[in-house]
C-alpha cells in the first residue's frame, strides 16, 4: 500500500510538472510564433500541485486558460450554471484567482459567499435570470452543466452572445448520432446515462449559432466552443469526429453512468 501511494503521488507529480511546463513554456511559444493550437486536450491540467477537490473537475482550467490565452478577454465577465455549491466549477479558479466577475446559479443550493444563486433554468427563464443579475449582452465564457437540458437552455440563449461556451455532453451517445433529450423544464437527472445531447447535436447548435468546436476534455465530459471569427489564427481545430472523447468519468478510462432502466426515448436534432 505504502509503495502504491509513493508511486501514485510520483505519477501525479509528473503529471502536474508536464502541465506546467506545457502551460509556461509551450504556450507561449505558441502566442510568440502565431502557431495555432490544434489540440485543445495537449494543456488540460490540474492547477493546484496537490490535487485538491476545487477549481474545475476535469481539468478544464487548464483548455480554458489557454483558450484566453490565444483569443485575449475583453470584460472578464462569465456565467456559470450547474455548478452544486460552487467549490469545484469550471469558473471558480478565474473568480477567485484571476479577478473575474461571474454569475454562478444552481437549482439546488444557495451559497452566497461564493456567489451561488439558486435558480433552477428553463429554456423559459434563462434570460430572464441574465437580465436579473445584471449580465452584459457580450461576455467572455458560459459554462452550461445542467445534467439534462443544456442543448435546449443552449439553443434558447439568443440576445447574448458569450465568446466562449462550454457545455457538457452525454459521452455515451455515438458521435455519429445527433440527439438530445427532449424538452422538459422539470427535468432532473437521476444519474443514469439519460441526459443532455450527443456531441454532433452540440457541434450542430454551435454552428447554428456562430461558434466552431475546438474540441473536448479526455475524460468525456466537456465541449469547448469559440466563436467562429476567432479561429482563424488562433485555433486549427481536429477533424471530426476526432474531437470526440469517450467516458472515462474521473479519469478512469470506461468509468460510465448507468444505463437508464425505463429506456426513455431521445429526440433526433
Amino acid at each position: 500500500m505504502f509503495r502504491y501511494r509513493i508511486r501514485r503521488r510520483l505519477e501525479k507529480s509528473a503529471e502536474w510538472f508536464r502541465g506546467w511546463f506545457r502551460a509556461h513554456v509551450i504556450l507561449p511559444m505558441y502566442i510568440l510564433t502565431k502557431r495555432p493550437i490544434g489540440d485543445i486536450t495537449f494543456f488540460q491540467r490540474r492547477l493546484p500541485f496537490i490535487e485538491r477537490h476545487e477549481y474545475s473537475q476535469n481539468g478544464e482550467d487548464g483548455i480554458i486558460a489557454a483558450v484566453f490565452a490565444m483569443i485575449g478577454t475583453t470584460n472578464r465577465s462569465c456565467v456559470e450554471f450547474g455548478v452544486e455549491d460552487g467549490m469545484e466549477s469550471n469558473t471558480r479558479h478565474l473568480i477567485v484567482k484571476k479577478g473575474w466577475k461571474g454569475l454562478l446559479m444552481d437549482g439546488s443550493h444557495e451559497v452566497l459567499e461564493r456567489r451561488v444563486h439558486r435558480e433552477f433554468i428553463t429554456t423559459e427563464n434563462i434570460e430572464d435570470l441574465f437580465r436579473k443579475y445584471h449580465v452584459p449582452k457580450e461576455f467572455d465564457l458560459l459554462s452550461i452543466d445542467i445534467d439534462g437540458n443544456d442543448y435546449w437552455i443552449w439553443k434558447a440563449i439568443t440576445t447574448y452572445r458569450p465568446r466562449v461556451v462550454i457545455i457538457e455532453y452525454n459521452a455515451h451517445l455515438p458521435p455519429e448520432e445527433s440527439k438530445t433529450i427532449p424538452y422538459d423544464p422539470a427535468f432532473v437527472w437521476d444519474t443514469t446515462d439519460y441526459y443532455g445531447a450527443s456531441l454532433l447535436a452540440l457541434r450542430k447548435l454551435g454552428e447554428a449559432k456562430g461558434y466552431t468546436l475546438l474540441g473536448t476534455d479526455r475524460n468525456g465530459v466537456n465541449a469547448f466552443f469559440v466563436e467562429s471569427s476567432l479561429v482563424p489564427g488562433h485555433f486549427d481545430p481536429l477533424l471530426w469526429p476526432q474531437t470526440y472523447h469517450p467516458p472515462a468519468f474521473k479519469g478512469k478510462a470506461g468509468n460510465r453512468h448507468p444505463k437508464d432502466p425505463r429506456n426513455r426515448g431521445w429526440v433526433d436534432v
